[in-house]
């Protein structure tokens, strides 16, 4: 392609209000532009690493087996009803519903269980039809309140989405560790540092759950993981081993204690208050919060400088959710404000510890009575727990969970991808049922599997930049090679650049030409932002030495070619970049 021809808006500087870096590379570098909040245009250099992505995630499906279908984007509400997941996402607000002239309430799909699982069921009868893999690559809608970071969370955007029907648990399982196998294989041919975690179903049910996460600074998801055995899991999920450092300074073995002391704190509602007003640190204190539940509201404990995780808490309590009470349900429970809740007094609630608070330790604590709190509170001494469980979020140097040695390292990722078994969670509720051998009706088991499209293109740019621009891994960048010729008047410099050009294409290799009446300056510049792999400069001076400049953007490296070689070298350097892992 000759970059005169093109459509590639690049920019200077990206908008003030633009935050993460693969936004503001993807507006400079000309790949995308705002249509309206969370919508964008996808423009010729967007839209090529994008197919690209595609064919590497089709290449790997077919492979396992997967048949490609493509399901409407407007789906009847009836479907969702059946599912029992209309009220939960209308409720959240990420539907966008409508009617049509008569009526009938539809939505536009952010994803596709319940329609597939339609139509497996009219069409899927005999157990001779499965195993069976169906998926798509399509456009999705969610009404997100807050589309952020350009592709990372946006309102509209393109998604594989894949569904597994499986006689048997034992068959649906082997069927998720081949989706899995496979999404570690796209990742790895997308040339990113990418990590399968534990986490959580959320509102997609089901029992077994991976998100897969491109390792970035920028990343919304923490990830803890193990320095020793490899274990990882999404903070939202991860286990705490019980042997993790209690680092309480306070900590005593001393039955004689000092006894509960009543203190004045006016106005200190907050950790960071009360803990500058008593002069004590975070971690000597105890946070009573008050969770609703499905079943009951209950108190959960947890030190000052920890948080809650809800997750657990509600699996710790034996409940389907927890959530944070509101102020006026806290003074209705506890009598006082929130910011003095406190475990000493408490009734008709259940008591929930995470079990860093079981140590002989004196504790600040709210005293259940506004403007004041409680020290050398001892939960060993003074306070009757119901239950000790893991309710926290992980946190850098905890113990893992799975092996004997190793310790929890928090980092940032970018969750690109999701798999889930999701059992007969639609199954049963739709009623997709095959028949047995010996006739015997039983309900088919499935997993879910999904690659957000543009997330990974968003991804890649987070992992792979520099102050200059992108750096573009090459089996998904949108050229092979840029050809930039910095003088359109020296005829030498023309027609060099135009032999190199054809010589390329020749190749076989994917070629954009900078032809354009620009300043070299500006031709670098814009060949740093854009970030092909390769950069064959020709200018008056290289020439004079028979030779052409190749610059490798990945690591910035600059060597000299011989002209006459030079294409098949580049050739070559481009078939090594693609066969790397």
């Amino acid at each position: 392609m000759r970059y005169s021809r093109s459509f590639i808006p690049t920019l200077k500087h990206a908008p003030a209000d633009v935050e993460t870096p693969s936004h503001q590379l993807l507006l400079r570098a000309g790949l995308i532009r705002p249509l309206a909040r969370g919508l964008y245009d996808l423009l010729p250099l967007g839209l090529r690493v994008q197919r690209k992505i595609e064919r590497i995630v089709r290449d790997e499906l077919d492979r396992v087996g997967a048949l490609e279908v493509l399901l409407p984007v407007v789906q009847p509400a009836e479907l969702w009803r059946e599912s029992q997941r209309w009220d939960i996402y209308t409720g959240e607000g990420l539907l966008a519903t409508l009617c049509d002239r008569s009526g009938r309430e539809f939505c536009l799909g952010p994803t596709h269980e319940e329609v597939v699982t339609d139509l497996v069921r009219r069409d899927v009868r005999s157990y001779r039809d499965v195993p069976l893999v169906l998926y798509q690559i399509q456009t999705k809608f969610r009404d997100e309140i807050r589309p952020r970071f350009g592709l990372l969370r946006t309102r509209e955007f393109t998604m594989m989405d894949a569904y597994s029907f499986d006689r048997s648990f034992e068959d649906a399982q082997a069927a998720y560790q081949r989706m899995y196998d496979a999404y570690v294989r796209i990742f790895r041919r997308c040339g990113l540092a990418c990590r399968p975690v534990e986490a959580s179903s959320g509102a997609m049910g089901g029992k077994l759950s991976h998100e897969f996460q491109v390792l970035a600074a920028t990343g919304e998801n923490a990830i803890a993981s193990c320095d020793d055995c490899g274990y990882a899991a999404n903070v939202e999920r991860a286990a705490i081993g019980e042997r993790s450092p209690r680092q309480s300074p306070h900590t005593t073995d001393d039955p004689s204690a000092a006894p509960i002391e009543m203190v004045a704190t006016p106005g200190m509602h907050s950790i960071a208050e009360v803990t500058a007003f008593l002069q004590v640190p975070a971690r000597s204190l105890i946070k009573t919060l008050i969770y609703e539940t499905d079943d009951r509201p209950l108190a959960v404990l947890v030190r000052g400088d920890h948080a809650v995780n809800e997750e657990k808490l509600a699996l710790a309590s034996g409940a389907a959710w927890a959530r944070l009470a509101d102020a006026e349900r806290v003074q209705h429970l506890i009598g006082a404000p929130v910011g003095f809740a406190g475990p000493i007094g408490l009734r008709d609630l259940m008591l929930v510890a995470d079990r860093a608070l079981r140590e002989p330790a004196a504790f600040v604590t709210g005293a259940n009575i506004a403007d004041t709190h409680y020290r050398n509170v001892r939960l060993d001494r003074d306070v009757h727990i119901d239950h000790w469980a893991d309710v926290r979020n992980a946190e850098n140097g905890d113990a893992c969970p799975h092996c004997a040695t190793g310790t929890l390292l928090i980092t940032r990722g970018i969750e690109v991808g999701h798999v889930f078994f999701l059992g007969e969670r639609y199954s049963g509720p739709m009623h997709a049922t095959i028949l047995d051998e010996t006739g015997q009706e039983v309900r088919l088991q499935m997993g879910c599997y999904g690659i957000g499209i543009g997330r990974t293109l968003a991804a890649a740019i987070e992992q792979h930049h520099d102050a200059a621009g992108i750096r573009w891994p090459m089996a998904i960048a949108p050229f092979q090679v840029e050809v930039l010729s910095l003088s359109q008047v020296d005829p030498a410099v023309v027609e060099t650049a135009e032999h190199l050009y054809d010589a390329l294409l020749g190749a076989g290799l994917e070629v954009l030409y900078d032809d354009r009446d620009e300043r070299a300056g500006v031709k670098r510049n814009d060949a740093d932002l854009i970030g092909i792999p390769y950069q064959v400069v020709v200018g008056g001076r290289s020439l004079q030495s028979g030779q052409v400049e190749l610059k490798r953007r990945r690591d910035g490296s600059v060597e000299r070619l011989e002209l006459a070689a030079a294409p098949a070298q580049v050739a070559a350097r481009v078939q090594a970049d693609l066969a790397e892992p």
